[in-house]
């Protein structure tokens, strides 16, 4: 058994790192020349500031009154400059923002599995490819963009990484450090020849990251007053920057300015999705080389209602994707594209020559094609991407130069644009290539492993027995597969190595082999079966034929909702509605009534929870509170309802008094949190450190319990949900306690259904018939899976993780961590896994009914086979065309709960003192 799981382990473990190598690898390539038009610049310099955090509408949008909230740069936009929206991509985030605006490319999808690190890919930039950058703000942001230039062009200048901090009494000084500084800078430059000499130079970029406007949007929401003002501190510092640069440079007009946003923010603080409020951030263009505002009296191709709601339908905008800022800038002070940009220059924003433009579009598209060769050579496939043909591809360039020459500069345009499109879909095409040959061959290893795991539990634990005299009748069919299997490796071999595959796909390609091949010989194997003993049949009451197949017709219904809610989570309703009514038809309801209304009520309560919304939840501490008082209630009904079988000793007494003063404190804290914060007076440092304690010691006191049963699972219940209260901010509190009423009601209705087959403990009775053992293990696991799923969508999903409310982690820390936010974020997550998986241990411990009808005593926790067969569920339904995100939870989920498993084992631990108790058993 060890060795089962041990390979098991390493097959999930593979399939999960296969995500990585199929969907996330970098499509980034190396090796291309950078590309640079000969043509004088209009513009010197580049002032390029980003707003961080700042939405669209909320600055475009007027007040009541009809005045701005940011003056100058609405003078801007109606006056001197080209404006429109820039489009960004998910995730929106703040790197992945500031790679788009500086590289031209959107994040590689690499850099997922390396976190925050400054420059976990290296791509070139439009500072980089400057003469000179310097850059104040965030030291999140600037480090990666100077760290990853060639030389030692790139300045920065950060402030410490603890002034990040939502609990800020104002976070707007941290764009106000910016702007003093820069004005520090240009006054030293006065006095410094040699920085006044480099800044005489051209291709010169400085950058200005204001972290002031998203830091207050999460703390106090993009509505808030504090974020509004915000955006009136960065519009006054804009216009005082400017005067100061034009000051500086003599007002020479060889400055151009570029003002934007990496991305927006929700209604509640968050940002990462896709949702218009994060992806719409505003772009303003002036100075050097801009178009000035141009009135427009015919409709324009927008359709948003943007225009009208923001009072601009009489300028033309101009939108882009976020991308497409890197070119622009690129051209405006005349650098090389950067060599990874997949941008395409937005010509309506310069005001230059149409040989200017066409000189430049053509540039951009030689930039893009480079990237196009070097993929279509490194990547050594055997198919030609049939779009751009090598013939076709000197075609177009000759043919746009010919039209460059001719001046038709509207037609060579149009054909440079139509060369980047048809080399943005080829590198695509080579990126994408050989997706779909690694995704068949791990789908069709992971059912062959799913198929394996079925056979080898129901060998062992069903009664199965090959019968020896048909067994002397079959040819051991395990020569022929070895030959088989070998041929197919050959092959499989030979055509990675001619197409020089990485090591990993070798791995990916060949794992099948050897899984059908146990697979095959283990089912001819098991052909010739027979039932062990024909008088099965005649010990099956009419009791048990009830229960088992009420049991399995309860399976099929909850499937479909289990795999609909992967998409869908309001199906996990339906799937609680179905479930609450077992009781009644399994016969149930006429033995146990208290019970079996007990857990109707616990089903349709847990039923509201996947009807509720995942994110944009107003912070509701009340309700936090109410949960901890629902979890003292609950913990008290319990043990006063179980004093007569489970008398608590002096020690357990003491320990459950300590730890339910324990959640009452945990549900205090939250509010007295809040309350600070919203003063402004930061966070406690007592409310800090019980959060930190709480959090270390929710493993550790649970082992410090009684070892019965029933005194460690609500040990656990205690421990885990103290911690809960401590990361929620509203309705989510409630979902641990009432979860863990339906999972006590659960285990009591498994022993009803036991006792009321006349078996008491852990005794030994007949085996019902095969179909009907198969039937009973798969319905309580179908049970499992359902809770499990449960625990996983009821209060939130991958959106929920990916949109986080920071105010969750405010009693823990308020300074910006991400790694450490995301921890937090995912140990709430896993405490409701935790607290089913500990049920369903329960139930096996105290020999509920999965073990009275079948002799299951081999897989207990100390075999991890019904885990494998557990986690197969969330793959029977995946297939080539299902979504990346949710083939990344499902293989997730798959190792994490095998990790769960020793988790679990570990809380529920010292077993032999179980044994030796019988009595305590039963709750």
């Amino acid at each position: 058994m060890i060795t089962f799981f041990l390979v098991g382990l390493t097959v999930h473990v593979v399939f999960f790192l296969s995500i990585f190598d199929i969907y996330f690898t970098s499509p980034l390539v190396h090796g291309m020349t950078p590309q640079a038009t000969s043509l004088a610049p209009p513009a010197s310099r580049l002032v390029l500031v980003v707003a961080d955090g700042l939405r669209a509408d909320s600055l475009f949008t007027l007040l009541p009154n009809g005045s701005s909230r940011a003056p100058y740069l609405r003078s801007v936009l109606e006056e001197k400059g080209t404006w429109g929206v820039s489009h960004t991509r998910v995730p929106t985030e703040s790197r992945p923002g500031h790679v788009a605006l500086i590289a031209g490319f959107y994040e590689d999808v690499s850099a997922v599995a390396k976190g925050w690190k400054e420059n976990p890919v290296e791509f070139d930039s439009v500072f980089n490819e400057s003469r000179h950058t310097w850059s104040w703000g965030s030291p999140d942001i600037l480090p990666m963009f100077a760290k990853g230039a060639s030389g030692d062009h790139v300045y920065t200048y950060t402030y410490p990484a603890q002034e990040e901090d939502f609990a800020s009494t104002d976070a707007s000084r941290l764009d106000s450090w910016v702007f003093s500084q820069v004005k520090s800078f240009f006054q030293l430059a006065k006095s410094n020849s040699s920085l006044r000499a480099s800044l005489l130079e051209d291709k010169n970029v400085f950058f200005l990251h204001l972290l002031g406007i998203d830091t207050n949007g999460h703390a106090h929401r993009p509505m808030s007053q504090e974020y509004l003002d915000n955006i009136g501190l960065v519009d006054t510092g804009v216009a005082e920057l400017v005067s100061i640069v034009e000051d500086f440079f003599d007002y020479d007009g060889r400055t151009a300015y570029v003002f934007t946003s990496d991305h927006g923010m929700t209604n509640w603080g968050s940002h990462g999705a896709g949702h218009p409020s994060e992806t719409l951030t505003p772009l303003i263009v002036w100075g050097a080389g801009v178009h000035n505002a141009q009135r427009v009296t015919e409709p324009q191709p927008y359709n948003d209602g943007y225009l009208q709601d923001w009072n601009l339908e009489h300028l033309r905008r101009v939108d882009v994707g976020q991308a497409d800022i890197a070119p622009l800038m690129a051209s405006l002070i005349g650098v090389p594209i950067p060599v990874n940009s997949v941008g395409v220059l937005p010509l309506p924003y310069l005001n230059n020559t149409d040989l200017f433009k066409a000189e430049n579009m053509y540039t951009n598209a030689i930039q893009v094609l480079e990237q196009f060769k070097v993929g279509q050579h490194a990547s050594l496939l055997l198919l030609t991407c049939i779009l751009l043909t090598e013939s076709k591809q000197a075609e177009f360039i000759h043919k746009a130069r010919i039209l460059i020459q001719l001046e038709k500069y509207e037609d060579a345009i149009s054909l440079c644009q139509s060369l980047i499109s048809y080399s943005l879909e080829g590198l695509v095409y080579y990126h994408t290539y050989d997706r779909f040959f690694l995704g068949c061959s791990v789908v069709l290893g992971f059912v062959g492993w799913t198929s394996y795991v079925v056979l080898v539990i129901l060998k062992t634990h069903a009664s199965l027995n090959r019968h020896p005299s048909l067994l002397k009748q079959v040819r051991d069919p395990s020569h022929t597969l070895a030959k088989l299997c070998m041929c197919v490796t050959v092959v499989i071999t030979v055509f990675l190595l001619i197409q020089r595959s990485p090591v990993t796909y070798y791995i990916y390609c060949l794992l099948p082999v050897p899984i059908w091949y146990s697979l095959l010989v283990g089912f001819f194997m098991s052909c010739n079966v027979h039932l062990a003993d024909h008088k099965l049949f005649t010990v099956c009451r009419v009791y048990h034929v009830q229960c088992e197949v009420s049991l399995l017709w309860m399976s099929v219904y909850l499937c479909c909702p289990q795999v609909v809610s992967f998409f869908h989570r309001a199906m996990l309703t339906v799937g609680l509605a179905i479930l609450s009514i077992w009781p009644f038809m399994s016969g149930l309801f006429g033995k146990a009534k208290f019970r079996s209304l007990s857990w109707f009520l616990g089903c349709l309560f847990l039923a509201l929870f996947p009807l509720m919304p995942v994110v944009g939840r107003e912070p509701n501490i009340h309700l936090v509170t109410c949960a901890g008082l629902l979890t003292l209630f609950t913990s008290v009904c319990y043990l006063w309802s179980s004093r007569q079988r489970t008398p608590l000793h002096l020690s357990d007494r003491q320990q459950f008094v300590t730890q339910m003063f324990h959640v009452a404190v945990c549900a205090y804290v939250p509010s007295l949190t809040h309350s600070s914060l919203q003063q402004k007076q930061g966070l406690p440092l007592l409310n800090q450190i019980i959060s930190w304690i709480t959090l270390g010691s929710s493993m550790l006191v649970p082992l410090l319990s009684s070892t019965r049963i029933f005194h460690r699972l609500l040990s656990i219940f205690l421990s885990l949900t103290a911690t809960y209260l401590l990361l929620s901010t509203g309705s989510e509190a409630l979902f641990p306690p009432v979860l863990s009423w339906l999972m006590f009601v659960w285990i009591n209705i498994e022993q009803e259904a036991m006792l009321a087959q006349g078996v008491s403990g852990r005794q030994e009775v007949e085996p019902l018939c095969i179909c009907l053992n198969i039937a009973a293990s798969l319905s309580l696991i179908n049970f499992q899976v359902f809770f499990i799923i449960t625990a996983f969508f009821g209060t939130g999903n991958i959106a929920s993780i990916n949109s986080f409310d920071p105010a969750s982690v405010y009693c823990f820390l308020t300074v910006f961590n991400p790694f450490i936010m995301g921890g937090l974020m995912m140990w709430k997550v896993i405490i409701p896994f935790i607290i089913v998986m500990c049920t369903f241990e329960t139930i096996q411990v105290t020999g509920c009914e999965l073990q009275t009808i079948i002799n299951f005593n081999s897989i207990s926790h100390s075999s991890p086979q019904h885990f494998f067969f557990l986690v197969q569920d969330y793959g029977s339904w995946l297939d080539i065309g299902t979504s990346i995100s949710h083939y990344v939870i499902v293989m997730s989920m798959t190792i994490f709960l095998m990790l769960l498993s020793v988790v679990t084992h570990i809380l529920t631990s010292q077993r032999l003192i179980l044994w030796r108790r019988p009595k305590y058993l039963l709750i």
